[in-house]
């Protein structure tokens, strides 16, 4: 089954996009088909076989509206600044989105990038920049590389000083406007020079002097705020500038009042709100920036793990250079203790290499000539000379980060529903405020200050950054805290289907097994004789290619055999082999070979059957017509397979073994590692078959294989788990890399997304909940039935509080722990 996406012209709304999908989903080869009116795109799963494009694009066109069929896309990311909220980040995509037509744009508040395909026959950067430009906002194209990491980095810093510092000053002037405009409420003592009774024009123009330095340091909020609104795009800056506007011109309008000699308007001053609003929403940014920083330390880390120089050796002289300049075939030279600038192949010295990050193998490896060596790799105690490979985006860690942020900045279908509303919210907001003023001062309260404060408090605290924040902090912590674990899941997608799998299939060899076969018995016909028949069968098989024989050369080599010369070495195809050893013929081979040979195998006969019912491979060495032992090869299991199976099994996941051996030997596998379905004598070509008979079941199923024979059936599943060995992390048609190659991993990134997937329903909630209730209190809902009018003061901290508490929920997610096997 394949994916594709097109764009759609023509939809105006929800119902246009269910028109399309319905239409869509009819067409003969449609598996599934879900349309986003966002971004004005339907994706499709179809059946290659069957479908036909055309057929598609007539019968959408017959309903009303076209399918543009893409051209060749280029792939740009942009840092976005001067964002603030879910409706700046709304801003900047529809603006770019309309600019690109038949590409995508899609913006991510919490990592404040856009990432574009475009058509660059059609649209330049120079254009999406100038767009974004015209926006409000402002578009910096990313280039990778060390200096431009350390940059973004240093931005961040300085952001969150900015807002730090900002804070502080504008406090500084709030506090004693705050004492002084509502101490006297409170029986606290004011100086008589400014008590509003005895001075009224001093008491106002102190309180005015007080706020015009707090709404300099804001000038932000006012300047993108009112850029947003006449540009028919208001964000939540929008909806503070107006609030404060008109706060703080209603409070200057008195404080004219009081000055021409009408003294009661000091006491219906709004100067403190102004400011205390302000202030407050500004400690909101600061924590705000302060979380998202912490929500993308796992790329950081990661980023943090390349040397910003390496030594290259130039006219057989050693030069440090910096990372950036390393070029494919440099030659590379590291010392003990230093990281390996990029991936390579050693070709001077030894030296043991820790590549626990990459592997999660806290042991050393040893390297020597013609190695493979990973970039950000620990040399440990020789000094090593290395070709470069892979530099710059290539290296292994490169394409690790680049997993990463791509998932960090990708969108969970949960997500659409909350991008929806806040691209609509603001306005919506704006509408509410000015009705619910002028119905209060209409049909309530002839008041103008009363219904100044219904305004201001409906605008403040209708702020939709707990929405837009919702999803793609949950997702970067999630994704980031999958990395820390060496679970690299590769969209926000992935993340939210993976809590809904039911089936898991696991390939069988190289997958719930190491897939080298390995030597697990030996029996002798004399007792305390086994290093002697090892000897005599790994001498025999040292010329053979066979992957058995080549299993018993290994083990006596682990045991520090010494092998005896061979004659006559003779291979007897699907038998196994005769030698000549010590000038004596030895037969070495299966059943058949022993039977041509007429071999007695009576006294192992039992021995041999239960061997080959545990799914061993029984070889048998004979002598001068005599049965000397039997050496048992077979294809072991991995150290943790049994636990992850279990573990699964106590989730209540079905678990399927997938295999091309008999039925016999995968039986026997599948009785050792506790599964009970099995799928044997499988080719490979069939694989994705058997996945797609277990999704008509009407399950959700993963497929966990090494990514390579597998890949039809890691595509096919709703999930593509590959088992990653450090050095092929990039594997295409997996949702889901296991960079430790540890099938404990596979109940780890279920259990990541379930805690994921509740997380996001946690924020949505609470995001949602808090305007829903927080809306009606400002329009004075509750003052109706008698009780208390929300002050704008009060609206302003839930606001700031609402986006800051969405934040801190999905940073619990950094305590993510595996659970223990029960």
């Amino acid at each position: 089954m394949k994916q594709e996406t097109y764009a759609i012209e023509g939809m105006t709304c929800a119902s246009c996009a269910q028109t399309v999908e319905k239409t869509a989903s009819k067409v003969k080869g449609v598996k599934e088909a879900t349309v986003n009116i966002a971004t004005e795109k339907i994706n499709i799963k179809i059946d290659e076989t069957i479908f036909s494009l055309e057929e598609m694009k007539k019968a959408i066109s017959d309903v009303g509206y076209e399918v543009i069929i893409p051209t060749k896309t280029k792939e740009k990311t942009f840092h976005i600044e001067g964002m603030t909220c879910a409706s700046c980040a709304q801003t900047v995509e529809k603006t770019v989105q309309k600019l690109v037509g038949e590409g995508n744009a899609t913006v991510n508040l919490a990592t404040e990038k856009m990432s574009v395909h475009y058509n660059p026959k059609e649209v330049s950067v120079l254009d999406i920049t100038e767009a974004v430009a015209d926006a409000g906002y402002t578009a910096v194209e990313e280039v990778t590389s060390a200096e431009s990491t350390d940059s973004d980095r240093e931005k961040k810093e300085q952001h969150i000083q900015q807002m730090w510092k900002r804070f502080w000053i504008s406090g500084l002037f709030t506090i004693p406007l705050l004492y002084i405009s509502m101490g006297h409420m409170m029986g606290l003592p004011l100086p008589e020079l400014i008590v509003p009774e005895v001075n009224p024009l001093n008491f106002a123009l102190l309180q005015l002097i007080l706020t015009i330095p707090v709404m300099i340091v804001g000038r932000s909020f006012f300047t993108v705020g009112f850029k947003a609104l006449f540009k028919g795009h208001p964000n939540m800056d929008s909806l503070v500038a107006l609030g404060t506007s008109a706060a703080f011109a209603y409070s200057l309008y008195g404080t004219v009042m009081v000055i021409v000699g009408n003294g009661s308007f000091a006491m219906d001053l709004y100067y403190e709100s102004a400011a205390v609003i302000l202030t407050l929403i500004t400690l909101g940014k600061y924590f705000e920036a302060v979380s998202k920083g912490k929500t993308s330390e796992a790329i950081k880390k990661l980023m943090g793990l390349t040397p910003k120089t390496a030594r290259i050796m130039q006219n057989g002289q050693e030069k440090e250079v910096s990372i950036d300049e390393v070029q494919v075939d440099d030659i590379i030279v590291v010392r003990p203790g230093e990281r390996l600038p990029v991936d390579g192949v050693v070709t001077k010295g030894v030296t043991y290499i820790d590549e626990a990050m990459l592997t999660g193998e806290s042991i050393p490896v040893e390297k020597k000539i013609n190695d493979k060596v990973v970039g950000a790799s620990i040399n440990k105690n020789g000094n090593i000379h290395y070709r470069a490979t892979k530099v710059g985006k290539d290296t292994v860690l490169s394409q690790i980060i680049k997993l990463v942020e791509d998932a960090q900045g990708s969108k969970a279908p949960i997500a659409k529903m909350a991008d929806k509303i806040s691209g609509v919210f603001v306005p919506i907001v704006i509408v509410l405020a000015v009705l619910s003023g002028l119905a209060w001062y209409f049909f309530g309260q002839e008041s103008g200050v009363f219904a100044l404060t219904i305004t201001i408090s409906v605008l403040v605290i209708a702020c939709p950054c707990a929405l837009g924040l919702a999803t793609p902090t949950a997702i970067m912590v999630g994704t980031g805290k999958g990395a820390e674990n060496g679970v690299l899941i590769k969209s926000g997608g992935a993340l939210e289907t993976t809590h809904n799998i039911k089936t898991i299939v696991f390939d069988k060899t190289g997958t719930l097994t190491e897939g080298q076969p390995k030597v697990t018995d030996i029996l002798t016909m004399q007792v305390g004789k086994e290093n002697e028949l090892l000897l005599l069968a790994a001498s025999a098989e040292k010329g053979s290619e066979h992957p058995l024989g080549e299993a018993i050369v290994r083990e006596a080599e682990e045991k520090q055999i010494e092998f005896i010369s061979v004659h006559s070495f003779e291979a007897i195809p699907g038998h196994g082999i005769k030698v000549i050893i010590n000038d004596k013929e030895v037969q070495l081979g299966n059943q058949k070979l022993m039977e041509e040979y007429s071999i007695d195998l009576s006294e192992l006969k039992n021995d041999s059957d239960r061997l080959a019912s545990e799914g061993k491979t029984p070889m048998y060495i004979a002598s001068e017509g005599k049965l000397l032992g039997i050496i048992a090869v077979a294809d072991t299991l991995k150290e943790h397979s049994v636990d992850a199976i279990k573990k699964l099994q106590n989730m209540g996941i079905e678990v399927v073994m997938m295999t091309g051996d008999n039925k016999r030997t995968a039986q026997a596998i599948a009785k050792q590692v506790g599964i009970d379905r099995v799928l044997s004598e499988v080719l490979p070509e069939d694989k994705a078959n058997q996945v797609k008979k277990l999704q008509e079941e009407g399950k959700k199923v993963a497929m966990v294989g090494d990514g390579i024979n597998d890949a039809p059936a890691l595509a096919q599943a709703d999930i593509g788990i590959a088992i990653g060995n450090g050095t092929d992390v990039a594997i295409e048609s997996a949702d889901i890399v296991l960079m430790h190659s540890d099938l404990m991993d596979v109940p780890t990134s279920i259990e990541l997304s379930h805690a994921t997937i509740k997380n996001i329903k946690e924020n949505l909630f609470w995001a949602f909940a808090y305007n829903v209730i927080g809306i009606p209190v400002a329009m004075g809902l509750l003052y109706v039935f008698g009780g208390p009018l929300l002050n704008p003061m009060i609206a302003g901290a839930a606001m700031s509080f609402s986006s800051v508490s969405v934040l801190l929920n999905a940073l619990r997610l950094k305590r993510f722990k595996p659970s223990k096997v029960k």
